[in-house]
């Protein structure tokens, strides 16, 4: 198996670890799966990182964000299929549905008001259409700091 295919394969069985159970899994649990050493999938991870496949905590080999998905409690949370998800960010939260292929329910906290908002996806479609979200961050700057952005 060529590290190429085995880093795809570590990058398929994060993702879908977390659409499972909600959460990424430990280097440990990835080695298990992929019945490789705990160096080899702390490599993978590491350049799972460098590529942005996913971002780990700083300085250590948690993972703190698979796009769409956050690795820890975040103000928004995405419930679909059962299951309650957390997003790193309004983009994100839109994105959980759109990676399941399900309808969800998202209740986010504004940022500016501290306020409670619910919104809705049906059919891949937001289901009010007075809402909106604003990025205060150009786009082009979000990896500056992607946990700050």
């Amino acid at each position: 198996m060529t590290e190429n295919t085995l880093l795809w394969k570590m990058r398929h069985f994060v993702y879908a670890n977390i659409a499972e159970t909600t959460r990424p899994p430990s280097v440990e649990e990835s080695s298990n799966h992929l019945n490789i050493t705990a160096d080899e999938a702390k490599s993978l991870y590491r350049e799972l990182n460098n590529r942005h496949a996913f971002f780990l905590e700083p300085g250590t080999l948690t993972i703190r964000m698979a796009n769409p998905f956050s690795g820890i409690p975040t103000n928004f949370k995405v419930r679909t299929n059962g299951k309650a998800y957390f997003a790193n960010c309004a983009w994100d939260m839109l994105g959980i549905p759109a990676a399941l292929h399900r309808d969800a329910v998202i209740e986010a906290v504004c940022t500016e008001s501290n306020e409670m908002v619910q919104v809705e996806i049906r059919n891949g479609r937001v289901t009010e259409t007075n809402l909106l979200v604003h990025f205060p961050l150009h786009f082009t700057r979000w990896y500056d700091d992607l946990i700050f952005t």
